[in-house]
């Protein structure tokens, strides 16, 4: 079965033709990065023009590249949520048109789901139940995943999420955006003790997260510094802060393995690329003796492949959309239904 994918719920426009779930016959991407970069984050009404504008040309290369004509293609499926609104718009509208057209189905699927599903792509032997940390710009989540289109969500960010911290900390620190990276190669210069970085918790919520007084923090460290005429060690900051998002995401996800009694760990999400994240859960999971699966770095950021992935065990289950699907901003994988 071969579907034909597309993701637009921020400033990446891809398509990808996934074959069975399993098999990448195409795998197109986009990126804004560069027109967004100068803004210092991405600007949603940029981010929908130029959807419109790449969105044919990369089906178009999709197919090109899968080999493969609309004919050829047994499905379609679309990121409808949650992401920036004008975004998912164009990805939607589009997935309509093409399944209207044809006559074909239409499966839409959820943007964290996606992410999930990219460790399948990477290892066909990751099979649910397991637990899943998904980090990335909008999104830390720990999450049950109990079967291919199951989930039940036990962690959540209350304010920032950690990609969203990384990206706010790197601006401050004089760092282009997307900041994660420079803050990763930073860090790998730096002394990860020289500053001591608060851990917020949230009462009665153990798996919970909050970034934003962590964010706030290093704000603050550097603007007393200007005000105060002094230098800070930009790479010490940097380690001191990966450190602290990494320990966090880690240390709440390693807990709730114990606490929901799972052996099987898998991480998602634009921050699963971070080097020190990837570390820290690959040693931890050792050291208490739980498997872990981890996707490749060009699945971690957001891309069609995944989607086509998601899509399918979507498509076995049921899942179909018509011409009334529209885009939805915000919306938790505990409320879709399959």
């Amino acid at each position: 079965m071969k579907i034909l994918a597309i993701e637009s719920s921020c400033d990446e426009t891809a398509a990808a033709v996934v074959e069975d779930g399993k098999t990448v016959l195409s795998n197109i991407i986009a990126s804004q990065i560069e027109e967004h970069k100068k803004f210092g984050g991405v600007v949603p009404e940029i981010a929908s023009r130029r959807h419109c504008e790449n969105i044919l040309d990369v089906v178009t290369q999709a197919l090109d590249g899968a080999d493969c004509t609309l004919d050829d293609i047994d499905a379609f499926a679309v990121t409808y949520a949650p992401g920036l609104i004008g975004a998912l718009l164009v990805g939607t509208s589009f997935a309509k048109g093409l399944a209207m057209a044809t006559g074909k189905p239409l499966v839409p699927v959820h943007h964290i789901a996606g992410h999930i599903a990219a460790n399948y792509l990477t290892d066909g032997s990751l099979k649910p139940p397991y637990l899943c940390l998904v980090a990335s710009g909008g999104h830390s989540h720990i999450i049950e995943v109990l079967d291919y289109t199951k989930y039940h969500v036990i962690g959540r960010t209350r304010d920032d999420a950690a990609g969203e911290a990384f990206d706010k900390a790197a601006r401050v620190l004089g760092f282009p955006y997307p900041g994660g990276v420079h803050i990763d190669k930073a860090a790998q210069q730096g002394n990860d003790q020289a500053y001591t970085l608060p851990r917020p918790k949230i009462t009665g919520s153990e798996f919970d997260f909050s970034f934003s007084g962590l964010k706030t923090a290093v704000i603050n460290i550097v603007h007393n510094a200007d005000q105060k005429g002094e230098q800070i060690n930009k790479n010490d900051l940097a380690a001191s802060f990966q450190k602290t998002v990494s320990e966090i995401l880690v240390g709440r996800t390693i807990a709730a393995a114990h606490e929901y009694g799972y052996k099987t760990v898998a991480l998602a999400g634009g921050v699963s690329a971070n080097s020190s994240v990837r570390g820290l859960l690959e040693s931890e999971c050792k050291r208490n003796g739980f498997r872990l699966y981890m996707p490749t770095l060009d699945l971690c950021g957001d891309n069609a492949a995944m989607i086509g992935c998601q899509a399918y065990y979507d498509f076995l289950a049921g899942r179909r959309a018509d011409e009334s699907l529209n885009a939805v901003a915000t919306l938790s994988l505990d409320d879709i239904a399959v």
